[in-house]
């Protein structure tokens, strides 16, 4: 008899690159250990919103906001759309260098996937998909304490942010960490390892992160914009 499957909440923001290569690593872990992503959405936008600036639903466009109110209404029809929304903007974003928040290059994407023709025009005219990436963001921080993604949720109520992997590990090293991972969750009062980054580490995610660091447009709280 086949075990149940393992379910999570995954929560993301297309901007993060940090979060995109955890995506890739629980996507091989998805195929290996007969795991469920529910994926859910989270902002950066809003959570290093300056004061008195504008909230990501108060732009007729934004750059991860735009992207995740797409995904919030792909997941209402198929998940497996909003699934493959996030891989695909998400690559297009941190390997190639394209801004998946502008309307050529999401349209494309769009039909990269097969999603229905009129997703770029329903998802923006819908104004309660603003209503859908909130609810999850606004749980995210009020409930688990979110600070940033990558996020995940175990069915035992247990946040952990992270792994945080550049580059993310394959085969028997991406199930290694998934064990330690499942291990962590289930020890209470530990909250935090954590290995200091060397100058050579942080050149390596540099290198990684370079087509990521080209497109984006936007200032981050450690590194503003170039």
């Amino acid at each position: 008899m086949r075990e149940k499957p393992t379910k999570i909440d995954f929560f993301f923001d297309i901007m993060c690159p940090y979060a995109y290569q955890t995506s890739l690593w629980i996507r091989e872990i998805r195929e290996k250990a007969n795991l469920e992503i529910n994926w859910r959405f989270f902002s950066l936008e809003e959570i290093n919103r300056e004061e008195g600036k504008k909230h990501p639903w108060e732009r007729e466009l934004a750059y991860g906001w735009t992207p995740l109110r797409i995904a919030a209404w792909l997941r209402r029809i198929d998940r497996d759309l909003c699934d493959d929304w996030y891989l695909a903007a998400a690559k297009a974003l941190h390997e190639d260098g394209l801004r998946p928040y502008e309307e050529a290059t999401a349209r494309e994407l769009l039909a990269s996937i097969s999603a229905p023709e009129e997703t770029w025009d329903e998802a923006l005219a819908d104004q309660t998909t603003h209503d859908d990436v909130r609810k999850d963001h606004e749980e995210s921080v009020n409930k688990y304490a979110a600070f940033g993604v990558p996020l995940i949720v175990f069915e035992n109520g247990r946040s952990v942010f992270g792994p945080v992997v550049v580059p993310p590990p394959r085969g028997e090293d991406a199930l290694k960490l998934w064990r330690v991972l499942v291990d962590y969750s289930q020890i209470a009062g530990l909250y935090e390892i954590k290995t200091p980054k060397t100058k050579h580490d942080l050149e390596s995610i540099a290198e990684t992160f370079a087509s990521y660091l080209k497109a984006r447009e936007w200032r981050t709280v450690q590194t503003p914009a170039p």
